[in-house]
């Protein structure tokens, strides 16, 4: 009897942690219900500092992602595989990255910060591999950098495209950006050599042209924080990082930091310098070729993609009011929070009965 009293109470203390869990997301999820509901649709012309609700298509900013699974451009990923054989599993990836992207309605367009934001994203890959160890179809592993140029010139991308690259990269990744998390995975043999082992892939996505709502606050672009931490969500050490903070004090005691872009990079903190379309002339070596400069049209294109104005509105989190992307319409994101409410009452009702249970067994335990 008692061995029966203590399996019961394992699965009562089991089914009260599990219900909490979803009691708390039901709870989560009714607090967003209520955001999606309580605020009106906002138009980007006429949008106004405060928090605001949009929706519209997602554009791309100044890059977009690229991401671990499929190697697809894109704004937001969330990436894991996990790996399962007769009597183990490990997660050999947890990905998760964010750029800064436009948001498009009927009116205009408008710049989104992602830091600190809550995402909602569909599947876009879903997929194991065979009981071989053979890749899934579809697998696209993404062996380069992480982000590449949104929109290159149409020269630029003719040469890309001529361009011999080593084997393994992504088409169109830089070279010289930093390595996914994927890729530093796969350099260390971090994937197992197949055989018995399985390998479980899931990929969310979001990208240019999808359909978002944006829950958020409406602020000036000179009111953030951190404007260059702020365009970034993962894959970045924190600029209050105290191994930063040391080496930039000791650089400002040693007189070695730069004051500007300029003296920092050189000729990369020239805008279209990197796609061969320098807006002014870069300092070159004699025997170097010299690029055409982009001319007026160009720089002014640079300047409107690159420089915000201290007073342009942005959409970004801030302290008083979280920041919430979520893919689809506001009635879409309305009905996916419905879903996690309902299922919330489920899990209040399952540690209800599991309370009751444990309640139940425990005298027979401590006889």
């Amino acid at each position: 009897m008692g061995d029966y009293a203590s399996v019961v109470a394992t699965a009562a203390v089991l089914g009260l942690a599990a219900g909490l869990v979803l009691l708390g997301r039901g709870l989560r999820a009714y607090r967003a219900a209520q955001a999606v509901t309580g605020i009106g649709t906002s138009r980007v012309a006429t949008l106004a500092a405060g928090e605001v609700r949009l929706a519209g298509v997602v554009e791309a900013g100044v890059v977009t992602l690229v991401s671990p699974l499929q190697s697809a451009p894109c704004v937001y990923f969330r990436s894991r595989v996990r790996e399962r054989s007769d009597d183990d599993a490990r997660t050999i990836l947890a990905d998760e990255r964010a750029v800064g992207f436009r948001l498009r309605d009927g009116s205009g367009t408008i710049r989104v910060f992602p830091r600190g934001a809550r995402w909602e994203a569909p599947v876009r890959f879903n997929a194991a591999s065979g009981w071989d160890g053979s890749d899934p179809p579809g697998l696209r592993e993404n062996a380069g950098g992480t982000s590449r140029p949104a929109v290159p010139d149409r020269e630029a991308a003719i040469t890309a495209l001529l361009t011999v690259r080593p084997a393994g990269g992504a088409a169109g990744a830089d070279p010289d950006d930093e390595p996914s998390l994927f890729s530093s995975v796969v350099a260390s043999g971090g994937l197992g050599s197949g055989g018995s082992r399985r390998r479980e892939y899931e990929e969310r996505r979001l990208e240019p042209g999808d359909t978002v709502t944006i829950l958020g606050s409406a602020l000036p672009f000179g009111d953030l924080d951190d404007p260059a931490g702020a365009d970034r969500l993962g894959g970045a050490v924190p600029v209050d990082d105290p191994e930063v903070a040391m080496n930039l004090a000791e650089a400002r005691a040693a007189g070695i930091l730069a004051a500007t872009p300029e003296e920092a990079w050189g000729n990369a903190a020239i805008p279209g310098f990197g796609i061969g379309r320098p807006t002014r002339a870069p300092e070159l070596d004699p025997r170097a070729a010299v690029p055409a400069l982009g001319g007026p049209e160009a720089a002014a294109a640079a300047e409107a993609r690159f420089s915000i104005p201290a007073g342009e509105l942005v959409v970004a989190a801030t302290p008083d009011h979280p920041l919430a992307i979520v893919a689809g319409t506001p009635g879409d994101a309305r009905a996916q929070e419905d879903a996690r409410v309902l299922a919330g009452l489920a899990g209040a009702a399952l540690a209800i009965v599991s309370a009751t249970i444990l309640a139940l067994a425990l005298p027979e335990l401590v006889r």
